[in-house]
């Protein structure tokens, strides 16, 4: 029995090659990886149409994490796939049965009207049809199952999951960014240290865990297949001891912790210049960084908040 995997473009933010989803058929067990917003959901269905499958034969509904680029369909899946269970980290399960702190959270970032165009409504689910995985439990689907392994660093709550038929380790945001449009010369990954859980020492261990099982290739979230894991690896252990470095550069500065993230963006703009600098021509830089722009914000964001963390925790310990 082999599982077959198909890559699906949810078109997040209105952009191709930029979040995906992923559809694993093995006979009859049909599984969706990540699931993108609700405007993502015509294009999953659409995706199981093409392989001739109807949305109540879908078994399990998997999410590597909670973030809302990676799950915030799944209440609306939920409802149009009867059968399926849904899949996620112990810590990640409370917030799918109950989503209220997660939508006032995110609510209170954009705004209520913004969040409500971006995302749609994320609804509850029963707890019955959650079901939690520990690190290095496996999952019954096809004939050798999904292992699923916590790895941290990203957030707290966040797994990827190993597919032994296919040699296939689905990474969500734990094993970096891989946009397609980025790959012309060569592999190109940046690690995502978003807002709020960012971690890299943690953040390290996951990428040397999943290298480690020598895949075949990575399904990261954003975006498609990747097989040069040894490549990739080496960048982003190194991307991260530069992450760490410019969130010490934070802490030790005299910036106000609601100034961090003004000090750390133009820091991160000009490291990440000078990458690309190095990987493209001239010609294409300019669409380069414009395509890193909003993970270069939200990495400055996420660096940030570690930042202040740190600080208190310095704090706390001098007292």
């Amino acid at each position: 029995m082999t599982t077959t995997v198909t890559t699906i473009d949810c078109h997040y933010l209105d952009r191709t090659e930029f979040a995906a989803a992923y559809l694993l058929v093995a006979d009859d067990d049909v599984a969706l990886i990540d699931n993108n917003t609700n405007h993502a959901v015509p294009h999953l269905l659409r995706a199981l149409d093409d392989h001739g499958l109807q949305p109540e034969q879908v078994r399990y509904l998997i999410i590597t994490h909670v973030h809302l680029d990676h799950a915030g369909a799944t209440s609306t899946l939920a409802e149009l796939c009867p059968a399926a269970s849904v899949i996620a980290h112990p810590r990640a399960a409370p917030h799918v049965v109950d989503p209220t702190r997660l939508v006032a959270s995110a609510s209170a970032v954009y705004g209520e009207d913004e969040f409500a165009r971006l995302y749609g409504e994320i609804g509850p689910i029963s707890s019955e049809r959650v079901v939690k995985m520990e690190d290095e439990s496996t999952l019954d689907f096809g004939s050798s199952g999904l292992l699923f392994l916590h790895t941290r660093g990203h957030a707290n709550h966040h797994c990827c999951i190993v597919e032994p038929d296919s040699g296939s380790v689905f990474t969500g945001d734990a094993f970096g960014l891989h946009y397609p449009q980025l790959q012309d010369n060569g592999p190109f990954a940046v690690p995502s240290t978003s807002p709020t859980d960012f971690d890299a020492e943690l953040a390290r261990a996951a990428v040397r865990r999943i290298r480690d099982l020598q895949p075949e290739r990575v399904y990261p979230t954003h975006f498609g297949a990747a097989t040069a894991i040894d490549t990739t690896a080496t960048q982003l252990l190194t991307e991260l001891d530069a992450a760490e470095q410019f969130m010490e550069q934070a802490v030790t500065s005299a910036a106000a912790d609601e100034e961090l993230t003004d000090f750390l963006r133009p820091r991160l703009q000009a490291h990440f210049d000078e990458r690309l600098g190095l990987h493209f021509s001239a010609a294409a830089l300019a669409a380069a960084r414009e395509l890193l722009a909003l993970d270069i914000e939200l990495n400055a964001q996420g660096i940030a908040f570690a930042a202040a963390k740190q600080r208190r925790k310095r704090a706390q310990t001098s007292v």
